[in-house]
């Protein structure tokens, strides 16, 4: 059954170390009752630099049960919800990559797939591991940021099922590795005919010029 396993909201705090020093909303905790979900992501959720974080195309963060599972086999610790700093911890996902423009609908919110999570040092902080991101990229579990369609409420339990895209197919795990190789013309155009968040299109868009 593909179900929300988590909830998880974070507060502004404040992080200082030699790979980060700033505020973050990265320190995500479960909640147990029911959250507003609006174009902006999750209510009450702290999104501290939004040149680089947050907005209407990154504004829910999913990462799967089983990824963490993963994880805390390789840590030999449990690495739990929200450790990530997602918002939705799903259960029963087949697969970590989903296509760009499939949909998400919960019973309350449909959600549109529209970027893979690219590591930051905000992340290998969070960890207390310089080397991290590494680790992170070269897992290629990257969770799926996502833009909200319709508003609700979303709560632990909430089922949900996809709507498939029916343009160009490129998975989250195509725009992952995209970021860490040289793109001819044709792989441009072809991640710009669909649906990806507005930070990498303006990338991208530079690049094909």
């Amino acid at each position: 059954m593909m179900e929300v396993a988590s909830v998880n909201i974070g507060s502004r705090r404040s992080l200082s170390g030699r790979s980060f020093r700033g505020t973050t909303g990265i320190f995500k905790e479960p909640v147990a009752e029911p959250v507003t979900v609006s174009p902006l992501g999750l209510e009450l959720d702290a999104v501290c630099n939004t040149r680089h974080h947050g907005g209407p195309d990154q504004a829910v963060y999913l990462y799967r049960e089983e990824d963490y599972a993963w994880w805390s086999e390789q840590f030999g610790r449990s690495i739990g919800p929200g450790t990530f700093g997602d918002n939705l911890t799903l259960r029963g996902l087949p697969e970590p990559n989903l296509v760009i423009g499939s949909r998400l609908r919960l019973p309350d919110v449909l959600l549109e797939v529209s970027a893979p999570r690219i590591p930051c040092n905000t992340l290998a902080q969070r960890m207390e591991d310089a080397a991290f991101v590494k680790a992170f990229v070269e897992a290629e579990r990257p969770g799926i940021y996502c833009r909200v369609i319709e508003s609700g409420s979303v709560r632990v339990g909430d089922g949900f099922s996809f709507e498939p895209y029916a343009g160009e197919q490129v998975s989250t795990l195509d725009l992952f590795r995209a970021n860490y190789r040289k793109l001819s013309f044709d792989d441009l155009r072809r991640y710009l005919s669909v649906p990806i968040d507005v930070r990498t299109r303006s990338k991208f868009e530079a690049k094909l010029k």
